[in-house]
């Protein structure tokens, strides 16, 4: 579950980590009167995407101009999001910038600590580039953040201020561990010519799986709905997994792993996926069909692949959600059915507009080829 910006600042706010003063906008108007407000601002459209910067979604405004840019913000669509919100900031005078997150390391199961004075910027392309810039260490969930990794954080940043700097990267962890979350960032944290240290800029992502003891975040995501990609929404109601993806192979597997390992196979074969869809085990012919229904339903999809293994979820359940909804369809269609009743499953596509591969690499390279 992710959080905007805005939510994330209160947040932090709410932890006594230092902000700008900002004020949250839903019409062009509140926007140019905010800006007024605090004579020098900035406007931060606000959508559950990044590159927000780079999609002109990020100006100074002056007072002059804030109603002109508060116009252009609030008509931008940032992958496939349009803005409802803005954020007005007061400007800040920037000394320096840096980068300073906490996050889930899956390889250790233990949240890392990240740094970097590179700040500003897209990390991913700090990491990919110059990944001597960046400095991680790993927490001891038992024993927490230790004084020596504050010590040392704050040496490779080159920030004198070592009780400030400390004081907000314990803030932030608390953060973390209270809101069971994947991913704290501040980016860029900056150095301010007056010597004061203020997140600029805020990401908390919560894991969805501890949503069930986060009863502010349930009302937050409730709350955000509106906000999100509408198949991922659609999907979650169904307790289905659903990531939009820039490809044109629309992709349906029952099983994270298979799912990846079928978008492997895409790219592999010199195809491109437009879409992660994880039914999950066990599900029934409705879920299959209602699954076929949102992928399909993307603009991007040109062939549709089915890459199903009949364990919990049984193939000829599986087959039925298919045959379903087939008769909705105008793309082409390529499955890979086996496993508990694959028999039975083939039955019940027999005569059905779809061509059956037998291995994930032939329904990868029929879909490709279906594509080209």
């Amino acid at each position: 579950m992710k959080l905007h910006e805005y939510q994330s600042k209160q947040i932090f706010d709410q932890y006594g980590i230092p902000i700008p003063e900002g004020i949250i906008c839903t019409t062009i108007n509140e926007a140019g009167q905010a800006v007024r407000q605090l004579h020098s601002a900035v406007i931060k459209a606000q959508v559950l995407v990044g590159g927000r910067g780079k999609a002109g979604g990020i100006l100074k405004a002056t007072q002059d101009n804030a109603s002109s840019i508060a116009a252009h913000i609030f008509g931008l669509t940032i992958k496939d999001l349009p803005v409802r919100k803005v954020l007005v900031e007061k400007s800040m005078a920037i000394a320096n910038e840096y980068y300073v997150a906490i996050v889930l390391d899956r390889s250790t199961g233990c949240p890392m600590l990240m740094v970097s004075a590179s700040g500003g910027v897209d990390i991913e392309e700090v990491a990919r580039t110059s990944p001597h810039l960046i400095c991680k260490r790993s927490i001891d969930p038992c024993m927490g953040l230790m004084s020596h990794q504050l010590l040392y954080m704050a040496k490779m940043l080159g920030i004198d201020d070592i009780t400030a700097l400390s004081k907000l990267i314990k803030n932030l962890y608390n953060i973390y561990e209270t809101l069971d979350c994947t991913l704290v960032e501040i980016n860029p944290l900056v150095l301010t010519q007056d010597g004061r240290i203020i997140a600029l800029d805020a990401k908390i992502n919560i894991d969805d799986n501890a949503l069930f003891r986060q009863k502010a975040m349930q009302k937050l995501y409730i709350q955000n709905q509106d906000d999100l990609e509408p198949h991922e929404v659609q999907a979650k109601k169904l307790d289905m997994s659903y990531v939009d993806m820039e490809g044109n192979i629309g992709c349906i597997v029952n099983g994270a792993g298979l799912a990846l390992a079928t978008l492997d196979m895409i790219s592999l074969t010199g195809g491109s996926p437009a879409n992660f869809m994880d039914v999950r085990g066990g599900a029934d012919a409705f879920h299959v069909g209602s699954a076929v229904s949102i992928t399909a339903s993307n603009p991007g999809t040109k062939v549709l692949l089915i890459n199903m293994f009949g364990g919990l979820t049984l193939c000829d359940e599986i087959a039925q959600g298919i045959r379903d909804t087939l008769t909705e369809l105008d793309i082409p269609v390529v499955i890979r059915l086996t496993g508990t009743n694959q028999e039975k499953g083939w039955d019940i596509l027999q005569g059905a507009n779809v061509t059956v591969a037998h291995s994930t690499s032939e329904a990868a390279r029929i879909a490709v080829e279906m594509v080209q």
